[in-house]
């Protein structure tokens, strides 16, 4: 998926295609931010700006799907394949951090903390429950083990 699919239509107003490069580089900052914040999802964002740029700029979508960070992330999610372990341990890890943080150092009241908390089991089943990308490598690796 490094190169534009096929089907993708590139508009022809300058307009526009400013726009879409602008509401898909706000939307990378957005997801970015995902990445940190627990309620402010991440997926949604990198696939609008996937989108935007496939439609306004060759050169900005495939700065984001050749992206060291998001670039395997964007493309697994596009192609069906899921998001790796390393990825799922990171979100679950850092969610738990910031929750923590804030239970700890942010909120006082015991109704939002105990919200915060099943915030915080809810988003965690959600993430392991998505479908999990092994990269080929580790599949052969799993497969000599068994043998």
């Amino acid at each position: 998926m490094d190169d534009a699919p096929k089907s993708s239509v590139k508009v022809k107003s300058s307009i526009l295609r400013v726009v879409l490069i602008v509401v898909g580089t706000v939307s990378v900052g957005i997801g970015v931010i995902g990445i940190f914040v627990p309620l402010l999802p991440t997926t949604p964002f990198l696939v609008l700006s996937a989108i935007c740029y496939l439609r306004s700029s060759e050169r900005f979508y495939k700065w984001l799907i050749n992206n060291r960070l998001l670039g395997d992330y964007v493309k697994n999610w596009f192609e069906g394949r899921g998001i790796t372990i390393r990825m799922k341990v990171s979100m679950i890890c850092l969610l738990i951090l910031t929750i923590a943080f804030s239970i700890v150092f942010v909120v006082n009241s015991l109704v939002v903390r105990v919200i915060l908390l099943l915030i915080m089991i809810g988003v965690s089943i959600h993430i392991i429950r998505l479908p999990t990308y092994r990269k080929p490598k580790e599949i052969k690796a799993d497969i000599k083990g068994r043998n």
